[in-house]
């Protein structure tokens, strides 16, 4: 992949020409953007993979459908109007371009050629970009030409990059031969050595006032002047018939004759056009010398002759054009027009439903621009501000959501803007001011769309550490409940409440309500298949952390999400199973999934699912002794919890810090730490046990010979475990009273935490209750029993790679008298997270092709990092590395 970047005429066209070729034995695709085109849906996408399309077939189903949608291969997938989360997810075309030209390059190597990418249209900018970025073994070489200083899809891409600069002035002087040595090198000053320019300019040299030397000019400004300059030199008929074709986007000749017959132009002058050195005519179609030269001729005309041509174009563009038609009646507007209006309404539905979610957000925009009626100009402009959040132009779905709040008198309509206001807060930040909008705007719904927003908003006091406010929505949603209500409502609300209930109420009640969501949920196929109840469907477990509950939903969420390409909903949906991974004994996969989750979150803009990724990943870290990347991960969480008023995450990035100081050896640090964790949750009001850190303050504080506050802080989480009465934090309460206990009465507490822990999968909180009784048993002078308890710890800690906590059980039997070698660090832990999820997938059944488009990836990629996986472990089969991974923890991970 490389970018060649530099301003308008330094050469770019003719690299990529160059380049073009000398592919030899290699399949071209080409596309050149326009920038009267940049609102047509994907239109620059479907130049550029054309030739491949006979390949659809070959990718995945979901993909496939995904694309054939985006290239009007196929109805779209229509809807009545916008809700939040709705459509289909704007990165799926990425992942189906991605498989299709990888698929394409099975044939023969490809080169992929894309001029002028400034003025792709948004759609297949975001589809290109997702797919170049992810281009690592395939035979597939990406050039992409954009103009310096110019919005395009590099921005911000990180992509190898290529500046281009003007020519030497020996070389101008080759390029321009026969101008006075003095001329020449005045030219050459004034064009700082752009080639076009010198072209262009070199007739004209002696006669133009060139800047002095070393003063910098407006390269483009002068050849559009030298363009202008031929084009003022012809008869009127040659200049008519040049504004026109430099209106039409397409320069396709037919439709340009049947315009030119509306206006009684005769297009036959175009041919002093081309002996001019403007237009180049082929057959069928006529084609600038280049864009600035388009661009200058129609600037130059005056606007109402600009407007003629329009209007003459759409209605000389055959019936298939109707995308172009529309907004060709636009162009020909003069102030507001209900028929160009109804035209561009249409095409933005269209787009729409083809997840072109850019390019209708400006039909919608323009749309509503051209109507006389306010309400349907606010309706206009919400549907622009909902595609455009789906494009990911959260700035600008913003301004519109207001603009259309200032117009309406519809309070329907004012529910539906507030919603989406109130959704984009909510994940964008400050999370409770999408609660505030969202609570106040379900005041105003219907019964079921309020369930929905209520739902959402005491997500955000989740996210916030709001359990107060939450249980106060949770009530809410109760209170406008429909009298009949639909299963999803229903599902929604018990999980609402249960949620509520456990993180700030009565946490009993509050797992059976989540219990029953879950039961609701397992026993229906249409919650299961909503992909917008997703994230809902991946929390019931979560909190619920117990052996067999809920547990087919997690990996239904992941292969759901997955296989119909939801890149937008699964940074939500990986974030909570890596943490749910890392809660049991597959810290290998959860590290993996966190880290999945991070660069997607990233790349869609999710700014809260980065924080909870970055979190995560900091507590998980912190528990292998990896105190470099513990840090780094929890400080760039936590500054973004304090822009986002995520206080939940915040909680996770402290616990984790403490975490990583009590593994580290540094006793009164970790207690600072964990005590700024317990202000956290009481300022919060925060009750659930789960997230205090009470056993690890219990732990300190013995350590650190303050028993009297160990004592009140177990009483106190005994307490508040017995309320969640969950066998999680039930064992971890009676770990904490048996390190308490007297010397002749701790053993039951131990053993019947251990029982507890049996019924949980979290086997590192089991190894932490077992190093705990063994070092009882240890200073007890029983030391048989101790071995035992300690060598099960170490067995757990050394499988998890839990480095700090493998060398306490280790130090602990030393003192029983028993060395136990330090173990050889596994070879699973040298792959990286990427090479963990392919070894993964593969190993629990899919084919290439299936993991490569579970994880957004070519087939040819997925060989690629497998070779590596292979020489890595040592292997040569897949068989072989079915067995390397049975056994460990990213073995039983599971293949979702």
């Amino acid at each position: 992949m490389l970018a060649l970047v530099g301003e308008p005429g330094i050469g770019k066209t003719a690299l990529l020409r160059y380049t073009a070729e000398r592919a030899t034995g290699m399949q071209l695709l080409r596309a050149r953007a326009i920038e009267s085109e940049a609102q047509i849906p994907f239109g620059s996408l479907l130049e550029l993979i054309r030739p491949a399309l006979i390949l659809l077939d070959k990718i995945a189903g979901p993909q496939k459908a995904a694309l054939e949608s985006a290239l009007a291969l196929r109805p779209g997938a229509g809807r009545d109007r916008f809700r939040p989360g709705a459509g289909r997810d704007r990165f799926a075309v990425g992942a189906a371009t991605l498989s299709l030209l990888a698929a394409y390059a099975g044939r023969a190597p490809v080169a992929v050629l894309v001029d002028d990418a400034q003025s792709l249209d948004g759609s297949s900018a975001q589809a290109l970009l997702f797919a170049f970025r992810r281009l690592v073994a395939d035979p597939i070489a990406v050039f992409v030409a954009a103009r310096d200083g110019e919005p395009s899809l590099l921005d911000g891409a990180d992509l190898p990059t290529l500046r281009l600069g003007g020519l030497t002035s020996d070389e101008a002087a080759m390029l321009v031969p026969g101008l006075a040595p003095e001329t020449a090198r005045q030219l050459h000053g004034a064009t700082a050595g752009n080639p076009l320019a010198l072209l262009e300019l070199a007739a004209d040299a002696p006669d133009l006032a060139l800047a002095p030397e070393g003063v910098p000019v407006l390269v483009s400004a002068r050849i559009s002047r030298a363009f202008l300059r031929r084009a003022d030199r012809l008869d009127e008929a040659a200049r008519q018939a040049l504004v026109l074709s430099a209106t039409s986007d397409t320069g396709d000749l037919p439709t340009l004759e049947r315009a030119a017959a509306r206006l009684g132009i005769d297009l036959a002058a175009l041919a002093a056009g081309e002996n001019a050195g403007l237009v180049t005519l082929h057959p069928g179609v006529v084609e600038f010398r280049h864009p600035l030269a388009r661009s200058a001729i129609y600037a130059e005309a005056p606007a109402s002759q600009r407007r003629d041509a329009h209007r003459a174009l759409a209605a000389a563009l055959p019936d298939r054009d109707i995308d172009r038609r529309a907004w060709h009646l636009a162009a020909a507007a003069l102030g507001t027009d209900e028929t160009a209006s109804v035209a561009l309404e249409q095409a933005g539905t269209r787009g729409r439903d083809r997840s072109a979610y850019a390019t209708a957000t400006a039909a919608f925009e323009r749309a509503g621009r051209l109507t006389t009626d306010a309400e349907r100009r606010a309706r206009l402009l919400l549907e622009a501000a909902g595609a455009g959040w789906l494009a990911g132009f959260t700035d600008r779905a913003i301004a519109l959501l207001d603009e259309a709040r200032d117009v309406t008198g519809d309070p329907v309509t004012t529910v539906e803007i507030d919603h989406l206001t109130g959704h984009i807060a909510a994940r964008c930040g400050p999370v409770m001011s999408g609660h505030a909008i969202l609570t106040a705007a379900a005041a105003r719904a219907d019964p079921e769309r309020a369930v929905a927003m209520l739902a959402e908003a005491a997500l955000a006091c989740f996210q916030a550490g709001n359990p107060v406010e939450m249980l106060s929505v949770a009530d809410r949603m109760l209170s406008v409940h429909p009298a009949r209500p639909t299963l999803r409502a229903r599902f929604l609300a018990g999980m609402t409440t249960g949620m509520a209930s456990i993180i700030g109420g009565d946490a009993a009640a509050g797992a059976e309500a989540v219990n029953e969501s879950v039961r609701l949920a397992e026993r229906s196929a249409d919650l299961r298949g909503d992909l917008e109840l997703i994230g809902w469907l991946t929390l019931g477990p979560l909190f619920l952390r117990q052996t067999g509950a809920g547990r087919s939903l997690l990996e239904h969420a992941l292969r759901a999400a997955r296989s119909r390409a939801a890149v937008g909903a699964l940074p939500f949906v990986l974030n909570l199973i890596a943490r749910d991974h890392a809660a049991t004994d597959r810290w290998a996969i959860a590290a993996a999934t966190y880290q999945e989750a991070i660069d997607l979150a990233r790349e869609s803009g999710q700014q809260t699912e980065l924080a909870f990724g970055l979190a995560g990943l900091a507590f998980l870290h912190a528990r292998r002794g990896r105190e470099q990347e513990c840090r780094a991960s929890a400080a760039d969480a936590l500054s973004l919890c304090r822009a986002l008023g995520t206080r939940l995450c915040e909680i996770w990035a402290t616990a984790a810090l403490g975490e990583l100081e009590l593994g580290l050896g540094d006793t009164a640090k970790a207690a600072e730490l964990f005590e700024h964790q317990q202000q956290l949750l009481r300022e919060s009001g925060i009750t659930d046990a789960d997230l205090w850190p009470a056993a690890e303050l219990t732990d300190a504080y013995i350590r650190l010979g303050m028993d009297d506050l160990a004592r009140r802080t177990a009483a106190e989480y005994v307490e508040v475990a017995g309320a969640k009465g969950q066998p999680w934090p039930l064992a971890r309460a009676l770990r904490c009273q048996g390190l308490l206990a007297a010397e002749d009465s701790f053993a039951p507490y131990f053993e019947q935490a251990i029982a507890l822990h049996e019924q949980t999968l979290d086997a590192f909180e089991g190894a932490r209750t077992r190093l705990a009784y063994g070092a009882r048993l240890r200073r007890a002078r029983n030391r048989v029993l101790a071995r035992a308890q300690l060598r099960a710890a170490a067995d757990v800690f050394e499988r998890l790679d839990a480095g700090p906590w493998a060398d306490r059980a280790r130090a602990e039997l030393a003192a029983t008298g028993e060395t136990r070698r330090r173990r050889d660090v596994s070879t699973l832990d040298e792959l990286t997270p990427q090479e963990l999820q392919i070894a993964l997938l593969l190993t629990a059944g899919r084919t290439t092709r299936q993991t490569a488009a579970a994880l957004f990836l070519s087939p040819k990629t997925i060989e690629y990092h497998l070779r590596h996986i292979y020489q890595k472990l040592g292997i040569h089969s897949r068989r072989e590395l079915a067995r390397k991974l049975a056994g460990s923890d990213a073995g039983r991970s599971g293949g979702s």
